[in-house]
């Protein structure tokens, strides 16, 4: 061998002498300075069990629980470990048969390997825990009770707005997004629960048990040494007045629809109530799967979120909002008048009006009184045509900006999941919709809110946020904080955001209009005693595809307010399906609503108003006949109107 590489060997050598040191010195640490290693490996007796924490709590703004946690089992196995049981007596338990017995042991070998643990009996009954928990031993090793956090809801309310948990799916888990995540675990499927997910869920545990002779844990092994804590979930702090929330679904009970209401002031909602409803304690516990199934096919969609999914022409809501475009583009100035006869004939149909006396638009304060659709169609006109934007078609984009900017035609970005976009139709759709041949009467529906425009209940009460603000926004949110954070998660919702550049100097006519629709108007029915209430009523039009043929129904009623006019502090939508004219029962019921939070309380004087509302029925008679959400929700819903008003108000 060459004397040139003697030095090479020797590096060599070395190399390898100092990898076998490392290895020996730590396998020396491992095996005698560090003996946890050891003492788990050696120690055959020793249960290891997962601790699941608990679960982040709920507030509403004034610090009550409106949703925490209750404690059950699952009975959880792992395949290879299951020998010489008496599987007999486990399906007596269980109340199932050895063929079922097998199929769930194949099912867990198949999702999960027969090596890893997977839920074999999920959320038991109390008396079927008590047996399994009185037997545990005959079922080791291969068997074990594990203790789970399910939700309950001491208020029976804001089912669409807390959401539930459910057990993470196969399908899930072999995403990124869930790596954190074990087969057996829950997680938010819907509402908070799925937005802040992750600060409710907290951190897992382990802990260490020693067992005896019969496989029965006996307490903590090495006194607890190896063990890991479960860190518990975050607690959330709402805007919401569970208060609130319990009056509006109680006002809107045999009725479709929604309640939407916000403090303008920090975009926190109030209260958010899609109708029907369903108790929430439905969707915990060991019935959660066959509940869902009931509430998913029953006739009234109480799963699907009309505050937030559901589409409404705005109607003569939208009104003040064409004026505020009007006034900033600078083609109306407030003292500016249209002479209304009962129609606008300008387009060559006819667009009924339901006033006819003359001087009823004789300026704008007036035309939001009356609510004049001839006026508010011919103001888009104005807008859409204005010389200064060189042709209607760039006219129209300039007007769907400013509908954007008020928030509609796309999401808002509430804090719960579903949110729709709504519509506003901008000159790309125009071009679509009329082969690029139209002009500003084609769509001028949409100044008096109907057409082409559709918008959400969150949408309607935002905008009312806008004008109670004169100017600005911020998004809507029931999160107002989240304890010990440390996250940015609610850093979007302290942002304001300003619409268009609109003086406040144009808004107090609007702001006066919508006074005096309150005061003497069609929303008079929204009168609430010691406060000045600004609202517009309005009525949707409702066509439906009826046996191939367009046909119209019953109308919708909405209102739209925010009270008092100075220092607003609440701004509120009201949709009911199928209602007719606005004044008629949102108007009423928004007025409550904002009493309620306005007061603390609600006038006796209005008693026999609420009692007409709760006793007012507005489903179909066979979507109601058909629907067994009344039977699902249990004593609540059979309150009679009587016991709900004693809720309200002292005899």
């Amino acid at each position: 061998m060459s004397v040139y590489n003697q030095p090479r060997k020797r590096v060599i050598q070395f190399i390898m002498l100092g990898m076998v040191i490392l290895i020996i010195t730590r396998l020396f640490f491992l095996q005698v300075v560090e003996k946890k290693y050891s003492k788990l490996a050696d120690a055959n007796a020793v249960l290891r069990k997962v601790v699941y924490p608990s679960r982040g709590i709920i507030f509403d703004r004034k610090g009550r629980s409106i949703l925490s946690n209750d404690a059950m089992y699952d009975l959880v196995v792992t395949p290879i470990n299951v020998k010489n049981i008496d599987t007999a007596y486990m399906c007596e338990i269980l109340r199932i048969d050895k063929e079922e017995f097998r199929r769930r042991i194949t099912s867990a070998i198949i999702k999960n390997g027969s090596r890893r643990v997977s839920v074999f009996a999920s959320l038991l009954p109390p008396e079927m825990f008590g047996r399994l928990q009185e037997s545990m031993y005959m079922f080791q090793p291969g068997f074990e009770l594990v203790q789970r956090q399910i939700r309950s809801y001491p208020f029976n309310a804001a089912a669409n707005i807390l959401g539930y948990i459910g057990e993470v799916s196969p399908q899930m888990l072999q995403k990124p997004a869930y790596s954190a995540y074990n087969q057996g675990d829950y997680l938010g499927m819907t509402g908070l629960e799925r937005t802040y997910e992750s600060v409710l869920m907290g951190q897992r545990g382990i802990q260490y048990l020693v067992k005896d002779n019969l496989n029965r844990p006996q307490g903590p092994y090495e006194k607890g040494e190896f063990d890991t804590a479960a860190i518990a979930g975050k607690n959330l702090r709402l805007a919401l007045d569970v208060d609130l929330q319990v009056l509006g679904e109680h006002l809107m009970r045999n009725k479709i629809g929604s309640i939407v209401a916000i403090d303008p002031r920090t975009g926190g909602i109030l209260t958010m109530v899609s109708a029907p409803t369903f108790d929430p304690n439905l969707l915990t516990g060991s019935y959660r799967a066959r509940n869902f199934s009931r509430l998913f096919a029953d006739t009234t969609k109480p799963l699907f979120n009309r505050a937030i999914q559901a589409g409404y022409p705005p109607g003569s809501s939208m009104k003040p909002l064409t004026a505020l475009i009007a006034l900033d583009e600078g083609v109306i100035t407030p003292s500016f008048g249209f002479p209304c006869f009962g129609a606008y004939t300008y387009c060559g149909r006819p667009i009924a009006c339901t006033h006819h006396n003359a001087g009823h638009a004789a300026n704008l304060r007036l035309a939001i009184a009356n609510s004049c659709n001839a006026y508010f169609v011919h103001l888009y006109r104005m807008e859409v045509d204005a010389a200064k934007w060189g042709g209607v078609k760039k006219g129209h984009q300039k007007w769907h900006d400013y509908i954007s900017s008020f928030g509609l035609g796309h999401r808002l970005g509430v804090d719960i999941p579903g949110e729709s976009p709504g519509k506003a139709i901008d000159t790309a759709g125009m071009n679509k919709l009329y082969r690029g041949q139209w002009n500003s009467c084609s769509e001028l529906y949409v100044g008096m809110g109907q057409g082409q425009v559709v918008a959400t209940p969150m949408q309607m009460a935002n905008a009312m946020c806008i004008i109670a603000n004169k100017g600005y926004y911020y998004l809507p949110h029931f999160v107002d904080k989240i304890d010990n954070d440390n996250t940015e998660l609610l850093t979007k919702f302290r942002e304001k955001h300003t619409v268009a550049h609109v003086s406040d100097s144009v808004y107090m006519p609007v702001i006066y209009g919508m006074e005096d629709v309150v005061e003497r108007g069609t929303g008079v029915s929204a009168k609430i005693e010691g406060e000045i209430v600004c609202g517009k009523t309005g009525t949707a039009e409702n066509n439906a595809i009826v046996n191939g043929k367009l046909t119209k129904l019953k109308n919708h009623s909405v209102f739209v307010a925010f009270a008092p006019r100075d220092n607003p502090k609440i701004a509120i939508a009201v949709v009911v399906e199928n209602a007719g004219f606005g004044s008629t029962y949102a108007a009423p019921i928004a007025s409550l609503i904002m009493e309620k939070y306005l007061h603390d309380t609600i006038s006796v004087k209005r008693k026999p108003q609420m009692k007409t509302l709760l006793e007012y029925n507005t489903l179909d008679p066979v979507v109601r006949e058909k629907s067994k959400l009344d039977s699902l929700n249990g004593a609540s819903a059979k309150m009679t109107s009587d016991e709900i008003l004693k809720l309200y108000f002292r005899d």
